[in-house]
C-alpha cells in the first residue's frame, strides 16, 4: 500500500474518493489534491515537503530504539528525522538533535509559520534542543517518542508539547539551476 500512496502522490490526478483512511487523511490535508500550478521552485519545495510527510507517515508504528536509525532496528527521534530528510530531500542531517537544530541548510521558522515538513524541536531533557519531530500540519507532528514507544503523531497543542516547544527549522530551497546557455554560432 505504501508504494501505491507514494505513486499516487506523484500523479496529478489522484483518486478523488476512496475508502482508504490514510489516503483520505492526506487528501484532507491537501497533500494529494494540490491545485495544478506551473512548475517552479515554490511548487517543487511544496511537493518535496508533501513527499517528506508521506514518507514519514509510512513509518507509523516503528518501535523506538535508542541510537536507532532504520526501519528494521527502530528509530530514536533524531535517527527518524535524519532518515526521513535523507530519503526525501537527500539532505543528510547530523545525528544529534542539538546538531540538527544548528545544521547548515536549515533556517529558523516561527511557530506561527510552520509548514508540513518543518523540523520541530522540544526541551524534554532540560536541554533546549533534546527532542525533534516533523511537522505534518494542523498543529500536529510525527516523531519517535521514547523507549517503549513507537513512531506516532502528536498534537502540539497539548500542554506537554506547548510548554516544551523550543523552535523549528525548515530546509532551505536550493537556488534554481539556470538553463544551459544557448550555443552561439561561430563567427566567420
Amino acid at each position: 500500500m505504501a508504494a501505491w500512496v507514494l505513486a499516487g502522490a506523484a500523479h496529478a490526478t489522484p483518486e478523488p474518493a476512496t475508502s482508504d483512511t490514510f489516503t483520505r487523511f492526506l487528501s484532507d490535508k491537501g497533500l494529494l489534491n494540490a491545485p495544478a500550478a506551473p512548475p517552479g521552485l515554490a511548487t517543487q519545495v511544496r511537493d518535496k515537503a508533501s513527499e517528506l510527510v508521506v514518507t514519514a507517515m509510512n513509518f507509523l508504528g516503528v518501535p523506538y530504539k535508542r541510537g536507532g536509525s532504520s526501519h528494521d532496528k527502530g528509530f530514536d527521534c533524531s535517527g527518524f528525522t535524519r532518515h526521513i530528510f535523507e530519503t526525501s530531500f537527500g539532505l543528510l542531517l547530523p545525528r544529534r538533535v542539538d546538531d540538527q537544530a544548528s545544521a547548515a541548510g536549515l533556517v529558523p521558522v516561527k511557530k506561527e509559520e510552520l509548514q508540513p515538513g518543518d523540523l520541530v524541536f522540544f526541551n524534554t531533557l532540560k536541554r533546549t534542543f533534546s527532542h525533534v519531530g516533523i511537522y505534518i500540519g494542523e498543529g500536529r507532528f510525527i516523531h519517535s517518542p521514547r523507549p517503549g514507544g513507537e513512531v506516532r503523531v502528536e498534537n502540539m497543542g497539548v500542554a506537554y508539547w506547548t510548554k516544551r516547544f523550543t523552535g523549528a527549522r525548515r530546509a532551505e530551497a536550493a537556488p534554481p539551476v539556470p538553463p544551459p546557455a544557448a550555443a552561439s554560432a561561430p563567427t566567420p
